[in-house]
């Protein structure tokens, strides 16, 4: 599906940003709305809209298994990535294969705490080249209970997405927690998802958080 072409506002980076595909890549500012379910007896559930609520990706997850798992989907369902938690870790390591896969050689990427103890958002990314995890590749910073996050380059200077908050009645009332994502032209806008994805995993209160 096509996404509407906002008005411009974000110089393109010189070099494009693209790990899920460069199909999810636009040049122009991609304006996402992500909404989670929160009336839903599954946990981690979303749908990812543009501004003219066209479902552009779901995300649908599962407290029913031993490890926390969440999946990326298309808006027919064919999954895009997968989302597995690494249990046991002290910084909350997330790992995202390619597809509904869970073996090594469809890993894309880990993401995890950049320290145990925060008192706002920093996580780091890891690509799966990345084995030595020395320098990330990609750095999340920002407060997410104020919805006010920014994504960068491992350099953490160069930004490729801001997230901000979305409030209205009508999120509310359908019991949905909504906000707006920000993906820079020639960024792929799948990743960006993927990673807001497990900043609400990292921050959600649940019981055994370290």
């Amino acid at each position: 599906m096509a996404l509407p072409a906002p008005a411009p506002s974000h110089t393109p980076l010189a070099h494009p940003v693209t790990v899920v595909g460069s199909q999810f890549m636009a040049p122009y500012p991609v304006e996402l709305v992500i909404a989670e379910k929160m009336l839903t007896l599954k946990e981690g559930t979303f749908t990812v809209t543009d501004t003219q609520e066209n479902i552009i990706f779901k995300v649908k997850g599962s407290i029913f298994s031993l490890h926390d798992r969440r999946t990326l989907l298309d808006p027919t369902d064919k999954p895009i990535l997968s989302f597995r938690q690494k249990i046991m870790t002290m910084h909350r390591r997330w790992q995202i294969y390619r597809g509904e896969s869970s073996d090594a050689k469809d890993l894309l990427f880990t993401v995890k705490k950049s320290s145990v103890i925060q008192f706002n958002t920093d996580l780091d990314v890891f690509l799966s080249g990345n084995t030595n995890e020395e320098v990330p590749d990609f750095k999340i910073k920002g407060s997410w209970f104020q919805r006010s996050c920014t994504i960068f380059l491992g350099d953490g200077t160069t930004a490729i997405a801001q997230m901000h908050a979305k409030n209205s009645a009508s999120s509310v009332f359908l019991g949905k927690d909504a906000f707006r994502v920000t993906v820079f032209p020639n960024v792929d806008y799948a990743l960006v998802v993927a990673f807001v994805v497990v900043l609400h995993e990292v921050n959600a209160d649940r019981v055994g958080d370290d």
